[in-house]
């Protein structure tokens, strides 16, 4: 089994949430909530007050160091469209494009439009044009998608998606490759709430069981998804699960490959 650690760019700056969502005050709540439930320090509250005036919701550039410092190719969903708290604008969105083209990462598309062809084929074109790339990916933001999704998601061109979440291996909807996923920072720490209800050591336990489940159902690749807004010490838990998460695949020998990486593995043994 391979790993495929990808990162989800949902937020860059504060000040594209203000007056349009309401996604400031969930954070205000929701850091309250962890520190009088014991499941963040001091410390780390009065750093997400930090980077709140710092306008820095994003930490793409130190993801990206220490994934090269790793060996982890660095892959990464970025949206060019707004929708359900996801507010930054196409120039925001570009000048990260081309930072991340200058490091090699693997850029993909996180998607908004899931439930409308022709919005959908708009998305990819727009996607297209600001990459100046011929395949590419895709992720729904929220993991969206009804019983249609995916077929037109081959059909607008996508070389493959990975919205799906299911023990399965990597399989074919038309021409398009589906990379069903089973780790998120998210569902492992928060575990249902809409804050971090789990300690480190439960997340650890947690995610053990997932990877060991991964062997049993015997999946060539495991899809892993954390978000580069928690690689940092204002959100310490997820910074040090990612970390360990690392470690642990690491030293059980489990090697790291991008989306397109295991394509070409795919269909050189198909």
């Amino acid at each position: 089994m391979k790993a495929i650690i990808s990162h989800d760019i949902d937020h860059i700056s504060i000040f594209e949430h203000t007056f349009k969502d309401a996604i400031i005050p969930k954070f205000i709540a929701r850091m309250h909530i962890e520190l009088l439930s014991g499941k963040i320090s001091l410390r780390e509250y009065t750093l997400r007050w930090t980077d709140f005036f710092k306008n820095k919701w994003q930490n793409i550039d130190e993801l990206i160091t220490y994934n090269n410092i790793n060996n982890v190719p660095s892959s990464f969903f970025i949206a060019v469209n707004r929708g359900v708290g996801l507010n930054y604008s196409n120039r925001a969105a570009l000048l990260w494009i081309q930072q991340m083209q200058k490091r090699n990462c693997e850029i993909n598309i996180h998607g908004i439009e899931f439930d409308d062809f022709e919005r959908i084929c708009e998305e990819h074109s727009l996607f297209k044009s600001l990459t100046k790339s011929e395949n590419f990916g895709v992720r729904m933001h929220y993991v969206r998608n009804n019983n249609q999704t995916y077929s037109m998601l081959d059909k607008a061109g996508y070389r493959f998606d990975s919205t799906e979440y299911a023990f399965k291996n990597p399989y074919k909807i038309g021409a398009m490759w589906e990379f069903p996923f089973q780790i998120m920072d998210g569902w492992i720490l928060e575990n249902g709430k809409k804050w971090q209800s789990l300690n480190f050591k439960q997340a650890k336990e947690n995610t053990i069981k997932i990877i060991d489940k991964a062997h049993q159902e015997n999946l060539l690749y495991l899809g892993i998804d954390f978000h580069d807004r928690y690689f940092s010490h204002s959100f310490k838990t997820w910074l040090d699960w990612y970390m360990w998460l690392v470690d642990y695949l690491k030293n059980n020998n489990i090697e790291f490959v991008n989306y397109n990486m295991a394509i070409n593995e795919l269909e050189v043994n198909k």
